[in-house]
């Protein structure tokens, strides 16, 4: 097993869904089979406009040949271990390759030595219990072996924070109050408290418990009372972000007055952070209160 990388573009003629699985060509197949039961890193291209760079972790479940179309395959991402980076983690940081021991950079799979995993993560996932500490480059190189690899001591902390569930509420909800700018997605209200936290917090459209990934794109930014009512099923959203209103509702007009003047939910600009049809297709009929 080994830790690898997977070149991800929205819009491509790749069959992507990050969260659930990742479509590639035959040629990649040895490649992608050596990361099955290991965790990859998802990057965005360098040459794709303001391209996020490194932009989440996943671990692979295994290896199937893609349904629809021949010569292609399908990495399928096991259930509940996507996790998006907030900050993303650019290409180049003080003029260095993040990816600092790759072999081939335009390959769309490739594996990931243990010290670019080790950087990546502890750059996008920041937290005081993540070794190494990466805003010290003198003391990252101490931390090498030998052969300039980080040892196993160090990245076994890291993936078992990878696994742990206050952790990933943790880079969840930073994630999306990131994305959504702290605002909520019904109310548009941007509320902060002195010391800068934000009231909004982080809803998964389908939950962790019902198969939902710790995605932005299952994600919504909510007020209290707004995540109460969605959680319930008391509001709900379409495919187009139109906010729906149960006939459950005793008091129609409260709700109806909190709900932003557009009447549709705020969602980040860019595509890859706007809820997915899929997770609101999905409470709209498992939760949604009809």
């Amino acid at each position: 097993m080994t830790f690898g990388v997977f070149m991800h573009k929205d819009g491509s003629i790749y069959d992507d869904i990050p969260e659930v699985h990742y479509q590639f060509p035959k040629i990649y197949l040895s490649r992608a089979k050596q990361m099955v039961g290991d965790w990859v890193v998802y990057r965005e291209p360098v040459k794709l406009p303001q391209s996020k760079g490194f932009f989440a972790v996943a671990r692979v479940e295994r290896i199937i040949p893609d349904p629809d179309v021949s010569d292609r395959y399908r990495a399928l991402i096991e259930e509940g271990s996507y996790l998006p980076f907030s900050p993303t983690v650019p290409h180049i940081i003080d003029g260095e390759p993040v990816e600092r021991d790759l072999a081939n950079a335009q390959a769309a799979v490739r594996p990931l030595s243990n010290s670019d995993f080790s950087r990546i993560i502890a750059l996008g996932l920041p937290d005081d219990n993540l070794l190494p500490r990466v805003d010290n480059a003198e003391s990252e190189d101490r931390l090498r072996d030998g052969e300039g690899q980080m040892p196993y001591e160090i990245e076994r902390p890291i993936v078992q924070l990878l696994v742990s569930r206050p952790f990933r509420d943790k880079a969840f909800r930073r994630a999306v109050l990131n994305a959504y700018d702290a605002r909520c997605a019904i109310t548009g209200w941007k509320l902060l408290n002195g010391g800068g936290r934000a009231e909004a917090e982080a809803a998964h459209i389908r939950p962790v418990e019902h198969g939902g990934p710790d995605s932005i794109r299952n994600g919504l930014a909510l007020s209290g009372t707004a995540h109460w009512m969605f959680d319930r099923g008391l509001i709900g959203l379409s495919d187009d972000l139109d906010v729906m209103i149960s006939r459950h509702v005793n008091d129609l007009p409260s709700v109806e007055a909190i709900i932003n003047r557009s009447g549709k939910a705020l969602a980040p600009v860019r595509e890859s952070e706007r809820p997915h049809p899929q997770f609101l297709r999905w409470h709209r009929e498992n939760c949604f209160k009809h």
